[in-house]
This record gives structure tokens, sequence and C-alpha cells, in this order.
């Protein structure tokens, strides 16, 4: 090396060789770190948040199954088939995104570990819903105790664990975010080098042959502005959808699933209100604790829907939040009620209140329910759409900067050559 560097061919031999690794280096970190983010991106979209759609579903489902199990034993041998139909549904969606969960719960040990206590507590809080259904249908009074007994352990075991397994599989996703949206700074420094390098070679030719181009080394330069644009402007825009299908998307879904499962609790325990008739008092002993729970319910659902309203960005996402929180607030009166009639004496006009007609809670429930399911689907799109906008971004990025570094290198090495092609 030193005794080629002190004649110029050997010394443009250096530089030629240099230039070249320097580009294909370029081009090979920009390709590694353009397809781990593309892979990461690919988790959010595809792997990630799925599985965290999934693991709300399963809270959702248990906690509706929970507010079907007691909207049909207050109506008794009235219960009607789409309340049934319901509560069946629930279970079986239940069982089938844990059986899918549990295929895909390798990633994490803690996940796996949630979705065994599921499988084992959801049999035992199905035998005892049948078991509390077949005794209230004989009128024996028993069946209370059941019902409250299976709501005790849907409260203190099932949905701890599905709100776990739901931290924990959002935990995956905000990594994959994170992951997905870093700055690819090797890269970039890399880019940034070998355009300088480039630049000092292409001013040494014509500080020393006073010719303005040299082709070869102006394609180099070329090739590798291009990547540096390429993955500059992609890792922008694809940034900027993750962090909009964060914001505007994942964020809004979690705010809206714990409005929903706010407003399913508040059902349950207004159900067992009725169900217990004063029988459970509060940690005070004063109080009726299921009422207790209901108001605490109705306080989250009252302000996860104000952090929907603020959330959402257009009519499609607001108003469906709008007509939640006028249910909220036909529902709240419409307890007031029926919490009264009760009081006087009256169980069979409450009962009447809160599971008949119109005019009642249920009614009121079923408004905030079918609401914020609308909420959720259209918060559900613009997360993929962002999230797809981001992937795309990203789309054919690596394979065309190993392409163009591969010309970039092959160009520079002529530009050279043809320096020295003058010396021979």
């Amino acid at each position: 090396m030193r005794a080629a560097a002190v004649t110029e061919p050997g010394r443009l031999r250096i530089i030629g060789a240099l230039l070249a690794v320097l580009i294909v280096f370029f081009g090979a970190v920009t390709a590694w770190q353009v397809a781990d983010r593309a892979a990461a991106a690919e988790d959010v979209v595809g792997r990630s948040q799925p599985l965290s759609a999934d693991a709300a579903s399963i809270y959702r489902s248990l906690a509706d199954a929970d507010t079907a199990s007691s909207s049909g034993f207050l109506a008794g041998s009235k219960e009607s088939r789409e309340v049934r139909a319901r509560y069946e549904k629930d279970i079986a969606n239940a069982s089938r995104l844990l059986v899918k969960a549990a295929a895909n719960a390798g990633r994490s040990a803690e996940s796996a570990r949630q979705i065994g206590v599921l499988g084992e507590e959801l049999p035992r809080y199905t035998g005892l819903i049948e078991q509390a259904r077949a005794n209230n249908r004989q009128g024996l009074p028993l069946g209370g105790a059941y019902l409250r007994y299976a709501n005790e352990r849907m409260s203190t075991r099932l949905l701890p664990a599905a709100q776990r397994l739901y931290e924990v599989e959002t935990g995956h996703l905000y990594e994959d975010y994170g992951a997905a949206g870093s700055h690819p700074l090797t890269a970039l420094a890399a880019g940034l080098a070998a355009l300088g390098a480039l630049g000092w070679a292409q001013r040494r030719t014509y500080r020393r042959t006073h010719r303005v181009f040299n082709h070869g080394l102006l394609a180099a330069t070329a090739a590798s502005t291009v990547v540096l644009l390429w993955l500059t402007v992609g890792h922008l825009v694809a940034h900027s959808d993750l962090a909009d299908s964060r914001v505007h998307g994942q964020e809004s879904l979690k705010v809206l699933n714990d409005a929903r499962i706010s407003s399913l609790q508040a059902r349950a325990n207004e159900n067992l209100t009725l169900v217990a008739r004063g029988a459970v008092l509060a940690t005070d002993k004063k109080s009726d604790k299921y009422d207790t729970d209901f108001k605490a319910n109705m306080a989250a659902l009252d302000q996860g829907l104000a952090e929907a309203a603020r959330r959402a960005d257009d009519a499609a996402g607001g108003d469906p939040v709008a007509r939640a929180q006028a249910g909220v607030r036909a529902w709240q009166a419409r307890h007031s009620a029926a919490r009264a009639t009760d009081e006087k004496g009256d169980y069979e006009g409450a009962l009447v209140q809160v599971i008949d007609g119109r005019d009642s809670t249920g009614a009121a429930f079923d408004q905030v329910d079918a609401s914020l399911e609308q909420a959720l689907a259209h918060e559900q799109r613009q997360f993929a759409r962002s999230a797809r906008d981001a992937l795309g971004a990203l789309t054919g990025l690596a394979a065309g900067a190993s392409v163009l570094a591969g010309l970039g290198a092959a160009a520079a090495l002529i530009g050279v050559g043809r320096r020295l092609s003058e010396y021979r």
C-alpha cells in the first residue's frame, strides 16, 4: 500500500477501491436497516396489533357474557332467545380466540401463563352459570348465589387475566412500533460519508486534470444520492404513518375498548343489583356493592367517552361517540328511576324499567354498546390504513438500495479506471 501510494496510478487504485467499498457498505447497511424496519412494520400490521385486538376482544366477550348471563337470569323463564344466543356467542368467541392466542403465545411466557388461567377458569365459570340458570328456572333462591359466585370468579380471575393478556400483547405492539419507527442513523451516516468521499474524489480529479466531470464518479454520486434521498423520504413517510396509526388508531382503540368494557361491567352490576336485592354490601357495610360498582363503572365510562370524543378527528369517528354519550345520559336517568322504584319495594316495577321495553336501561345500554362497536370499527380501519401506508413507504427500498449501490460502486470503479487508462 505504501509503495502504491507514492505513484498517481497507485493512489487512484486505492481511491477507487475505497469509494467502491464505501458505496457498497452504504447500500448494504441501508438494505439491512430498512429490511429490519419493514419487518417490524409488517409485525405491527400482521401480528402485534391483531393479537392485541384479539386480547381486547377476549376481554369484551367475557364481560359481555357476564352481562348477558345476568340479564337472562333476571328474565327467568322469560329469557329471550336473543339474550341466550348472545351469551353463547360470547363464550364461543372467547374460546376460539383463546385457542388462537395459545397458538401464537411463543413470544411471551407471560401471555402463555394468562392464557392458561383463562383456559382453566372459563369452563368453571360456564358451569356456575348453568347451575344458576337451572336453579333459577326451578324458582330456587340458590340460583342467585351461584350467579353472584360466577360473577365473582369473572371479576377476580377471568377479567384480570384477560386484562393482563391485553397489556402484554399491547406491550409487544409498542415494541414493534419502536423498532419500525427508529431512525436508520448508521445508513444515513454511511450515505453522507459516501457522498463526501465522492465529492472529494471529483474535486481532486478536477484540480489535477481541470476536467469538470468524470462520468463514472458522477454516476456513482447520482446513484448514492438517489439511495440517500429514497431512504430519507421513505423513512420520514413511514415514521409519520406509523405515528398516525398509533395516535389516531391504536390509542383511540384502547380508549374505546376501555369505555366499552366499563359499559359492559356497569350493565352486569346493574343487573346484579336486582339479583342480590341488597344481600351484598360494599366495604362501608351500608351501601349496595353492585350499585356502588355500577356508579364507578359509569364514571369510568363517562371519562372514557370524553377522551374518545377528544381524540376523534372526523365525523365518522366522532358521531358514534356522541351517540354513546347521549345513550349514557339516558341510561343514568333511567337507572336512577329504576333504583327509586326498587327502594320503594316495587321489585317487579324496577325489573320492567331495567330489562323491558324501549325506555328501559337495557335499551339505553344497547344504544351505547352499538355506538361503541361502530366507533371501534372506524378506528380499526384508520389504524389498518395508516399502518399499511407505512409499510408501503418502505416497500422496495431494501432491494433498490442494493441494486443502486452495486451500480454506483461499478460506476466509481469505471470512472477511476478511465483516469488510470490515461497513464498507459
